[in-house]
């Protein structure tokens, strides 16, 4: 809660409006006072947090999808091999 104090905000629309309408980022006063610092270059920093939270997070597949075609194959022809030497 802040009292007495005037603060500055940006506001940023969600990029997924499904969970979330807006984004506020309070600014810390000292915040301008940086050299080479605009007000151009903190809103763009808000939009880029404001869309890296709003990123689906990333799932892995199950453990058979990972496993590479070759090692499929290899498994298959290695089977095959035993089968024949046991019929043999």
């Amino acid at each position: 809660m802040v009292k007495g104090t005037s603060r500055r905000v940006i506001v940023v629309d969600s990029p997924d409006p499904k969970l979330f309408e807006q984004a506020i980022f309070i600014v810390r006063n000292d915040a301008f006072s940086q050299e080479g610092v605009t007000s151009q270059q903190v809103l763009g920093e808000a939009c880029r947090i404001a869309r890296s939270c709003a990123a689906p997070p990333a799932v892995k597949p199950p453990l058979l999808q990972r496993i590479p075609f070759w090692c499929w194959l290899a498994a298959a022809a290695a089977a095959l091999a035993g089968l024949l030497i046991w019929l043999l």
